[in-house]
């Protein structure tokens, strides 16, 4: 196989951190932190080898094929990770490698999970960087969303395949196109986010992480209790508006921009991520009320909205330790991590679309049970639904099913203790970032769990980040052998 495309793009991929990287180095240099030499160094090895990527592989190929997509879409995430780790490793926090990778790696597949205790002590440049990291995977998986997996036909993914992805050739220029686009209304919501923050009393520099990890649906935050720590109750409602916009498809918000305002609610996912919002949050509320957690009956709808909205869009912020509202309420939000949001977002999960492909199947199944001779066909956004996108999803079903079963069983037997090892393994393939129980939940940090599980864990956040099959192809001999 030729990789010198797969090279090509991973050289762009690591120049453009290596400048993300001086943003912390000049944060850390106006507030009088020695870590801005360590941003310095890093970004400087980065971009080294970034423009020799780019140098000794910038001619001599056209085009990607399918197998050089699958390749470079799984290469990226693990390489931006290592060399994102950088800064990590070798900062005033003085995490070992396994730490930082960890780290860098939720931060990527903005999961949300840390091992960094301290949050509230932590030099800006370490806190920026986490965010930076963050709202760069939420703008990378949407362009991956929208450009690469449905022609990798990954998980069901081709149903949105349009005209202009039709072959290989026209995904990279067609790609950095929409990626442009979107990318100006990502940068557009974000900076109101901030604006909004910033006005609601948080101060610039929390205003800006936040709103980077809040529309990315990433979770990182600058303090230990996350956005407890802000106990206002505007902050909380703009960041739930934030989460929910950045659980909705973007090329919605270009036709929103185009003059086609009524997609946004004309789309089936949409309504029923908002539907499956609305109702987890109204039990959730109902509960609080009725076991007398809040006097309040404003603080009660507002901690319940706040983190059913945090939980299933992925992003993993806590308002309050959720952990401690009840057996129910953990296991509602525990169901929530699987779902995640729309196709096309920032979110991870299994995601709304195959949800609705599930219940079409099923229904006609029903009714083909009903009327055995009768023609039922399954529908989606008004239109057949075609039996390699139906295989597709029931594949994902399969494989999501048994990462999870595999990740649990994994931490079990490193020890860690029921609750923790599954709740780890869903909070990971969700990319959803806090677990359950004392050690992971939402009061919790992954610190201190043994280093395999870390490892096991990242691993598990890359599987999720990517729809399982982008990853789990590379492992067949015959992928290698095509």
């Amino acid at each position: 196989m030729d990789l010198r495309p797969v090279c090509f793009v991973l050289g762009i991929l690591l120049s453009i951190l290596a400048v993300a990287m001086t943003l912390p180095a000049i944060v850390d240099y106006a507030f009088g932190h020695r870590d801005w030499e360590v941003f310095l160094a890093a970004a400087a090895v980065t971009l080294f080898v970034g423009v020799a990527l780019i140098l000794s592989t910038r001619s001599g190929w056209h085009g990607f094929s399918l197998r050089q997509a699958f390749v470079m879409t799984a290469s990226a995430w693990v390489v931006i990770a290592f060399f994102g780790a950088l800064p990590l490793a070798f900062s005033e926090l003085k995490l070992d490698m396994t730490d930082a990778f960890f780290e860098s790696m939720s931060g990527i597949t903005t999961t949300g999970s840390t091992v960094i205790v301290g949050l509230d002590n932590a030099p800006p440049g370490i806190l920026l960087w986490r965010a930076i990291l963050q709202w760069l995977g939420g703008i990378g998986i949407i362009v991956m969303a929208l450009a690469i997996l449905p022609i990798l036909q990954v998980g069901g993914m081709q149903i949105f395949r349009v005209e202009a992805f039709e072959t290989s050739e026209k995904v990279l220029p067609r790609a950095a196109q929409m990626a442009g686009e979107i990318s100006i209304v990502y940068v557009g919501l974000t900076f109101v986010t901030a604006v909004l923050l910033w006005t609601a009393g948080m101060s610039g520099f929390d205003a800006l992480a936040h709103a980077m990890t809040a529309i990315a649906t990433g979770g990182f935050s600058t303090r230990d209790a996350s956005l407890g720590a802000f106990n206002v109750p505007a902050i909380h409602w703009i960041v739930i508006a934030t989460m929910i916009l950045g659980s909705v498809p973007f090329v919605l918000y270009l036709r929103v921009l185009r003059g086609d305002a009524r997609s946004l609610f004309r789309d089936g996912q949409v309504r029923w991520m908002i539907a499956i919002l609305f109702g987890a949050s109204m039990i959730t509320l109902l509960w609080l009320l009725s076991e007398g957690f809040y006097n309040s009956s404003h603080d009660a709808a507002r901690h319940a909205v706040f983190n059913v909205v945090s939980v299933m869009t992925g992003t993993g912020y806590s308002s309050t330790d959720f952990g401690m509202w009840g057996g129910f309420p953990s296991t509602l939000l525990f169901v929530l991590m699987f779902i995640g949001g729309c196709a096309g977002s920032t979110t991870c999960g299994i995601k709304i679309f195959r949800f609705q492909v599930i219940y079409a199947e099923a229904h006609a199944q029903l009714r083909k049970l009903i009327q055995p001779n009768g023609i039922f066909i399954p529908y989606y956004a008004g239109k057949p639904i075609p039996e390699g996108v139906a295989q597709s999803v029931m594949g994902f079903f399969f494989l999501y099913g048994a990462a999870f079963a595999t990740l649990a069983l994994g931490l079990g037997f490193m020890g860690l203790d029921f609750t923790t090892a599954v709740s780890g393994a869903a909070t990971a393939i969700s990319n959803v970032g806090p677990g359950l129980g004392e050690i992971i939940g939402a009061s919790g940090s992954f610190a201190t769990l043994p280093d395999g599980a870390k490892w096991l864990l990242s691993v598990g956040m890359l599987l999720g980040r990517l729809e399982l099959f982008t990853i789990l192809v590379l492992f067949l001999p015959a992928f290698w052998r095509a």
